[in-house]
């Protein structure tokens, strides 16, 4: 056991978060998302809903801040399909956990289905939940630490 560190963290994960690089991505994904087929690293939150797993992930994982000031979002949710606005009870958690635990100012964009289909197949690495809402689909890109600590912003 570590002190702080979120136990839905386990060893594996923490190896893969602590890889990524500034501006690589990370799908946090439900479980009925086809994550095997999609890309090669593959990590299992079995038990872990989604609102758990992006709390615990965020408690470490720096959120890219380069992405907003080139009009885009670190933090992004799978769209509906044929309803890009509609907003999931899976969407409402993640989005609370983002400003809960990243801050307030940050943005979720959103992307469609087909779409993060081929984001998924280009990001570092897949967490998969057990989480089986529909539509529970994210993509978080890793920003940078600052000598202090702090995230850069």
């Amino acid at each position: 056991m570590l002190i702080n560190i979120n136990p839905v963290l386990s060893p594996e994960l923490l190896f893969h978060l602590r890889s990524m690089g500034h501006g690589e991505k990370l799908i946090l994904a439900d479980a009925n998302f086809p994550a095997n087929t999609s890309n090669d690293k593959v990590i299992r939150l079995d038990g872990v809903g989604i609102k758990e797993a992006v709390s615990a992930i965020l408690s470490v994982f720096p959120l890219d801040s380069f992405i907003v000031s080139q009009g885009g979002s670190p933090a992004i949710r799978m769209e509906v399909d044929n309803k890009p606005d509609e907003i999931t009870e899976t969407h409402k958690d993640f989005i609370e956990a983002v400003k809960n635990i990243s801050g307030e100012n940050w943005k979720v964009g959103s992307i469609s289905r087909q779409n993060f289909y081929q984001e998924a197949k280009k990001a570092y690495c897949i967490v998969t939940t057990t989480d089986a809402r529909p539509f529970g689909c994210f993509i978080l890109t890793k920003g940078v630490i600052l000598p202090d600590g702090k995230v850069w912003s």
